[in-house]
């Protein structure tokens, strides 16, 4: 079974707290996998912390593409 994310909260730095489908919550911090150029403008905190839940992919998505 996939979990599907329904919310999300910025919390700090690269933290983003979400809340599955299951009922669920967690902070997840995405430092870790902001590698390669793609992911270069998200090192910028406030551009970071612009993502929205997208209902149709059940995940968090950020304004330029990234997923």
């Amino acid at each position: 079974m996939f979990l599907h994310i329904t919310d999300a909260k910025y919390v700090e730095d690269y933290k983003v707290e979400v809340s599955f489908d299951n009922g669920q919550i967690g902070i997840a911090d995405l430092s870790c996998v902001l590698k390669g150029p793609i992911f270069e403008p998200l090192k910028d905190r406030s551009q970071f912390s612009a993502f929205m839940v997208d209902r149709e992919l059940e995940t968090i998505v950020w304004p330029n593409g990234q997923i």
